[in-house]
C-alpha cells in the first residue's frame, strides 16, 4: 500500500472536515443503534440512550462541521449532488434531534439522516480528495 499523499488534498483542511463530518454521523449512528443494544445490558447506558442532550449536542456538532465543508465546495453547480445530501441529511438529523412531535420516529429519522449526512462527507471526500485511487490502487474503468 502506497502511503498517503500528505501535501496533496487527500489530507487538505477540507479534507480532514469531510472525515470530520463522516466522524461524527458515525457517532450519531453509534448512538442510535448501539445504544440501545447497551441498554439491555448496562443500566447507565440506558440513562445516556434516553437523554435529549446527547442527541442535540451531537447535532450542534455536526452542523457547523457539515456547513463548512458546504461552504468550502463553492461554486456548488459542479456539487449538487454532494450539497443535497448533506442537506437533507443535517435537515434530518436536526428534526430527529429538535422537533418534539415526532419523537415517535425519533430513531429512524436519525438514523437515515446520518447515514445520508456521513455517506455523502464520503462521497465527497473520495471525489475531491482521493486523486482518483483508493488506498493507492489506480480505478480502472470497467471493459465491455
Amino acid at each position: 500500500m502506497n502511503p498517503p499523499n500528505v501535501k496533496g488534498d487527500r489530507w487538505g483542511p477540507t479534507a480532514r472536515l469531510d472525515l470530520y463530518a463522516a466522524g461524527l454521523s458515525t457517532l450519531c449512528l453509534l448512538h442510535c443503534v448501539a445504544l440501545p443494544v447497551l441498554v439491555a445490558v448496562m443500566p447507565v447506558a440506558a440513562q445516556a440512550a434516553e437523554s435529549e442532550l446527547v442527541h442535540r449536542v451531537l447535532v450542534l456538532f455536526a452542523v457547523p462541521v457539515s456547513l463548512r465543508v458546504i461552504w468550502k465546495t463553492r461554486p456548488l453547480a459542479d456539487n449538487r449532488l454532494f450539497v443535497g445530501a448533506a442537506l437533507v441529511g443535517l435537515g434530518l438529523l436536526l428534526l430527529g434531534a429538535f422537533i418534539e412531535a415526532l419523537s415517535a420516529y425519533e430513531v429512524p429519522i436519525t438514523v437515515a439522516g446520518g447515514t445520508l449526512l456521513g455517506s455523502a462527507h464520503i462521497w465527497h471526500w473520495v471525489r475531491k480528495c482521493g486523486g482518483g485511487d483508493v488506498h493507492g490502487l489506480p480505478i480502472q474503468p470497467d471493459e465491455p
